[in-house]
């Protein structure tokens, strides 16, 4: 069995992990619901460019974390160093149960959802469990891409190295492609500026009854609520950028470029998901009809089955955008996952270290990877893809983020009162004023969540505080165990 991780990953690999892990389905998805939430162009960008700016503060701030601690288990040991090992663990917990091994899961099922667009058949119910559950074969699918991708990352850091390379180059180049594309074709048109005519006339529209359009205008403290609850979705979409973290342990100058490939990473996406909204509003209409045939009838608010880039390649290339947009998915699913699996595992590898997660999942196989910890991942994250909620996971899993990153970087400010004289190759970008600043939007968000979406804020949270009977059992089998 190897002993120690091998550091062979550069910044261009760090950089792609980044990038990799944040682009999954939901850019292609999810400026549908926000635009059902808000219907204004001008807040629509401002809540993907506020998304951006929290993550890349997000992003600065870890480089100094990141410095101080090079080893494998990222965020989950800066928590633990800041706070004490249930912080760290009620983190682990979190994200075992639901958010790496929930994304995984919702991001699986979405490449099967795509691959379904080629093979119909995959839709179809193998058998049903009375009313709980519907096993189709795209979750099989799912599973099954989980388990390739398992396999290959079993392998050694190569493997995972050189998938998500690919993966996310081509994914890179195809979206590229899909945003220049997009504005020239759709600039052809008056659409975008039609769009931008009552920019700031925010309004939810609520389909109700046979698909009947109820439209509520918003203002003053209903505007707020809506654009902080909606704001989850482009946050979804942004998150995974700290997995990086999780490998640190196999990258070289990890003191350098983990910090760098955070920045460089999270700008990239930033950029790319303001420009993937600007061709969206170049080629579709804000407003339009669940009734109408075709996407543009449609609109952005109604795109069949919230496939809004479908919708907006099916205007670019016809009825072959359906496809051409269904294999980028395809493609930038399963490279997402790729690297959420390769990263999750070392958070898991961490923790077993520690006492806090099965024995044999702190163990690295002959290829010097946890490769117990990846099976561990798999499993549940498989169960996950049967369950059929991974919708909700997402949700409950996106507020339990938000509450561990506001966390991990206010252990910034206790580390540097606890540790004053501790080396730090890298300095947190804008201290004290972007960490604080960032602690001050995400709370002021997640505050937001639990009065506007209160029930599934309360779910998210109520899964962080089940850990802690977990912990006292965890610690007392530790105890008997040495």
């Amino acid at each position: 069995m190897g002993n120690n991780f091998k550091r062979t990953l550069g910044l261009t690999d760090a950089t792609s992990i980044v990038a990799g892990s944040m682009i999954g389905s939901g850019i292609f998805i999810v400026t549908t619901i926000m635009m059902r939430d808000i219907g204004a162009s001008g807040w629509l960008l401002l809540l993907w460019l506020l998304t951006g700016l929290i993550t890349v503060f997000a992003a600065l701030s870890y480089g100094e974390l990141a410095g101080m601690m090079p080893g494998a288990g990222g965020q989950y040991v800066y928590i633990q160093r800041a706070y004490g090992k249930m912080a760290s663990f009620l983190y682990g917990w979190t994200v075992f149960s639901v958010i790496q091994t929930g994304v995984i899961a919702a991001v699986a099922v979405a490449f099967a959802k795509y691959t379904a667009v080629f093979f119909p058949v995959l839709n179809n119910v193998i058998f049903e469990i009375g009313t709980f559950s519907k096993i189709t074969y795209a979750q099989l699918i799912s599973i099954g891409s989980i388990v390739i991708l398992t396999i290959l990352n079993t392998g050694g850091i190569q493997n995972g190295k050189w998938m998500q390379l690919i993966f996310t180059s081509a994914k890179l180049l195809a979206l590229f492609a899909l945003i220049i594309l997009g504005l020239i074709v759709g600039l052809k048109s008056n659409t975008f500026s039609d769009n931008f005519q009552h920019m700031w006339d925010a309004k939810q529209t609520v389909i109700g009854k046979n698909n009947q359009i109820n439209i509520i205008p918003l203002s003053g403290f209903a505007l707020v609520g809506a654009l902080g609850a909606t704001i989850i979705n482009s946050l979804f979409s942004s998150d995974a950028w700290n997995n990086v973290t999780f490998i640190a342990g196999e990258i070289k100058n990890p003191q350098k470029n983990i910090p760098r490939s955070l920045f460089f990473g999270t700008l990239i996406v930033t950029i790319i998901y303001i420009l993937a909204n600007l061709a969206y509003l170049a080629l579709l209409p804000i407003n339009g009809s669940p009734n109408a045939a075709d996407p543009v009838g449609q609109g952005i608010m109604f795109a069949f089955d919230e496939r809004l880039g479908s919708s907006a390649a099916s205007v670019i290339f016809g009825n072959l955008g359906i496809f051409v947009m269904a294999l980028l998915i395809m493609i930038s699913t399963f490279g997402c996952n790729n690297g959420l699996i390769l990263a999750g595992s070392r958070l898991f590898y961490a923790m077993s270290k520690d006492g806090l997660f099965f024995k044999h999942a702190g163990k690295l196989n002959k290829n010097n990877v946890p490769g117990v910890a990846l099976w561990i991942q798999c499993i549940w994250a498989s169960v996950l893809c049967l369950s059929g909620k991974y919708g909700d996971l997402l949700v409950y899993s996106t507020f339990a983020s938000l509450l561990f990153y506001i966390l991990t970087i206010a252990g910034i400010f206790v580390l540097r009162k606890k540790e004053p004289d501790t080396e730090r190759p890298y300095k947190a970008f804008g201290y004290p004023i972007i960490p604080a600043l960032y602690i001050i939007l995400t709370t002021a968000i997640c505050v937001d969540l639990l009065i506007y979406n209160s029930i599934n804020a309360g779910i998210g949270l109520l899964i962080v505080l089940l850990g802690i009977p977990f912990y006292f059992f965890a610690q007392r089998k530790s105890v008997k165990t040495n």
